[in-house]
């Protein structure tokens, strides 16, 4: 099904990732859903932390259970996100542990656990019998994802991780909570770490350093599910907001960071969508993971791009020659490739006039139907958004969150890069990533549209 983005098992799906970078090699631990009934299912199968590698996002070993999953009276019967680090001669994990007949009986069902390892493939599970219930005025049911760093200013550990307040869920008051530690055993809580009363939860906290610069990642608990970030001169805030702040759409989930050495990279997944209409039905948990490499921009921000090695997988280019799209009174549009078939990869430069209204990349088009997807590049809204075109009979698509700003100053001169691996879409555009899923193959045309003067140079489609 897929030749360019890791997916280990055929029958499974992956989670979240816990991902750890060594000496140019990634460790992706990550949980593996089996959908036995379905994805987080009231009887869905228990599952673990899995295991696989890499060094250059082509190349995997798949190294099996990590951390397995538990019987009924362990606490970790289900083992939820957390984060793997060395110290103390170790490799340790923090992890949340859930378990389902505790929830059933009001007990509190996610705990932080600890397990540790020599040889990063097995894990001695649940060591130290370390147990961080939530604390008193925090909802017990959703207190997960514990992330460790080592504060070398304080000298002493710090774990984060993403909970809210007890109460309703109508109350947006996720937040991130904190714990410190000197010796990874004993530990103080600390409160409210970051508190911004924007979602109902927060999920998958990250902390990193990058230059001058600390960014604290999360993954908002709501009905845009983005991953997002905040960034600091200091380890503990005050965190301030980017004008964007996100890494990618809706379509790219529970995303966290790991630092090889040479690159920091974001692992996120692609969710699928429910058995039904296809692209009109909601998101599932769990999908197929796709990585986005992290730059710092001169301000601080963070932009992404799909790593080398994913493009020059493609080893059949074809040139196609420079042209220029002018009509300032409506849309005017090319077909620049046809059978380009399910896996492809696209690269163009475009520059734009100042009378440019919007730009469109049509994938998969039909030419009887005109059907196709779309990715609309929007000078007007400053927006890329994907969708289907045409959206006939309304609505083709639940496309809710699948947009990002799009600085009108981009449209002077963009770099864009479209990869296509049969169902997942990647749209990058100065640094700038839309991920998108689509279950519909109208045709196998790919075609620009422009509203303005727009050139189009350096053209390249690999297969």
């Amino acid at each position: 099904m897929y030749k360019v983005f890791y997916k280990p098992e055929k029958d499974k799906w992956m989670g979240d990732i816990m991902p750890f970078g060594k000496d140019g090699k990634f460790y992706l631990y990550h949980q593996r859903d089996p959908r036995k009934p379905g994805p987080l299912t009231d009887n869905d199968e228990p599952f673990g932390w899995s295991l696989s590698t890499t060094t250059d996002f082509v190349n995997y070993e798949d190294h099996g259970d990590a951390i397995p999953a538990g019987d009924a009276k362990d606490p970790a019967q289900w083992i939820y996100a957390g984060s793997v680090f060395e110290a103390q001669g170790k490799i340790q994990a923090f992890y949340t542990g859930y378990n389902k007949k505790a929830e059933q009986e009001g007990r509190a069902s996610q705990v932080l656990l600890h397990g540790t390892s020599t040889d990063y493939e097995h894990f001695q599970k649940n060591v130290d019998k370390l147990l961080l219930p939530a604390q008193k005025g925090y909802d017990k049911t959703d207190w997960r994802d514990p992330w460790v760093i080592w504060d070398s200013d304080k000298e002493e550990y710090l774990l984060i991780l993403g909970t809210r307040l007890a109460g309703p869920k109508s109350k947006l008051t996720g937040r991130i909570v904190s714990f410190t530690s000197k010796d990874l055993k004993n530990w103080d809580f600390k409160g409210d770490f970051y508190a911004p009363n924007l979602y109902t939860g927060l999920e998958m906290p990250d902390l990193f350093k990058m230059g001058d610069w600390w960014y604290l990642l999360y993954t908002e608990y709501s009905e845009q599910s983005k991953t997002r970030y905040r960034m600091s001169k200091n380890i503990n805030g005050p965190w301030i907001k980017p004008r964007d702040d996100a890494f990618d759409g809706r379509a790219y989930y529970a995303a966290r960071t790991a630092f090889d050495g040479q690159r920091r990279v974001l692992f996120g997944w692609v969710p699928t969508r429910e058995k039904g209409q296809g692209d009109m039905v909601n998101w599932e948990w769990g999908g197929t993971y796709v990585p986005l490499e992290l730059a710092q921009r001169e301000n601080g921000t963070l932009a992404t791009k799909l790593p080398d090695e994913l493009t020059e997988q493609f080893t059949t280019k074809t040139k196609i020659s420079d042209f220029t799209i002018e009509n300032s009174a409506g849309r005017t549009e090319k077909v620049i490739a046809h059978d380009v078939g399910r896996h492809f990869v696209l690269d163009m430069d475009i520059t734009c006039s100042d009378d440019t209204s919007d730009i469109a990349v049509r994938l998969f088009k039909n030419l009887k139907t005109d059907e196709s997807y779309q990715y609309l590049l929007t000078k007007d809204d400053k927006r890329l958004i994907f969708d289907k075109s045409p959206e006939w009979p309304w609505f083709q698509m639940m496309n809710k969150g699948l947009n990002r700003p799009l600085p009108e100053p981009n449209f002077k001169k963009m770099h864009v890069k479209l990869m296509v691996d049969n169902d997942i879409f990647v749209l990058v555009v100065n640094g700038i990533s839309l991920i998108a899923r689509g279950y519909q193959k109208f045709g196998d045309d790919l075609a620009v549209a422009a509203n303005g003067k727009v050139e189009f140079k350096n053209i390249e489609l690999r297969k």
